[in-house]
């Protein structure tokens, strides 16, 4: 891989979601960033960003009128490639290209599998004010994965008890080491459920518009939420995601 002469790419943003507030005035940004394999140069995999455009277009619903856009990232490559981690460096440039395009504005990184990665990896950005990991790559060998990129930020991890693809207890190791150092960490386990978390899609959406609309633009976090970024580990970060999470919250 470090010889491979790799092709000339640009990442850019996908067509923006969502429509800003009354007043034309955008107030915050959701990234999106979709899954991807340990390694490949491909292009970037139209199938992966489907995946989560319901997503993307859930949360922006739940925050447009207050001036909430969203954009999925389109990567360079298909692949993480080793050191290279070439979605970290896509996803730092989307961070700064959201705030060339609409100002000095908060961010939340929302990622799935390798995306969940880059999010984590790509925090340190100054405009990045939250981050929604779902089903993260974390792998602790060779050696774990930095943390403190992650200082001030709120970091949400959600994670299938059933992964089959990335071991949920990475995850949960992830977040123990993380919780050392910053105190806005929570992490949920969606019991019975798999890598793509379509078992309780519903539940898991809503957790996540709940965090991101919570920590953009104010509204008050969801009871669950808010009991589980306060308790201590192991608690805060084995928190169950309730069946029908969402149904009745009132915000």
């Amino acid at each position: 891989m470090a010889s491979q002469v790799l092709p000339v790419r640009a990442a850019r943003l996908g067509r923006r979601t969502g429509v800003p507030a009354q007043d034309g005035t955008v107030r915050a940004a959701v990234l999106v960033l979709p899954a991807g394999p340990e390694l490949s140069t491909r292009h970037r995999s139209p199938l992966a960003a489907a995946a989560l455009r319901p997503l993307a277009r859930r949360l922006v619903r739940a925050g447009h009128s207050r001036g909430l856009v969203g954009h999925l990232v389109h990567y360079r490559f298909r692949g993480w490639n080793g050191d290279w981690a070439h979605p970290v460096e896509d996803a730092e440039w989307a961070v700064d290209e959201v705030v060339r395009r609409y100002g000095d504005i908060p961010v939340c990184l929302v990622g799935m599998g390798m995306g969940a990665r880059a999010a984590l990896r790509a925090a340190g950005r100054p405009a990045v004010e939250s981050v929604v990991a779902l089903a993260p790559w974390v792998p602790s060998a060779p050696e774990p994965e930095p943390v403190q990129q992650l200082a001030g930020r709120r970091v949400l991890i959600v994670h299938g008890t059933n992964d089959s693809v990335f071991d949920p207890e990475e995850s949960y190791r992830y977040a123990r080491r993380l919780k050392k150092t910053n105190r806005d960490v929570c992490r949920f386990e969606v019991h019975s459920d798999g890598h793509h978390l379509v078992q309780h899609r519903h539940e898991v959406f809503a957790l996540a518009e709940d965090f991101v609309v919570g920590t953009l633009l104010g509204r008050g976090l969801s009871r669950p939420v808010a009991d589980a970024l306060a308790a201590p580990p192991p608690l805060g970060l084995r928190m169950p995601l309730a069946s029908g999470f969402g149904r009745s919250l009132r915000h």
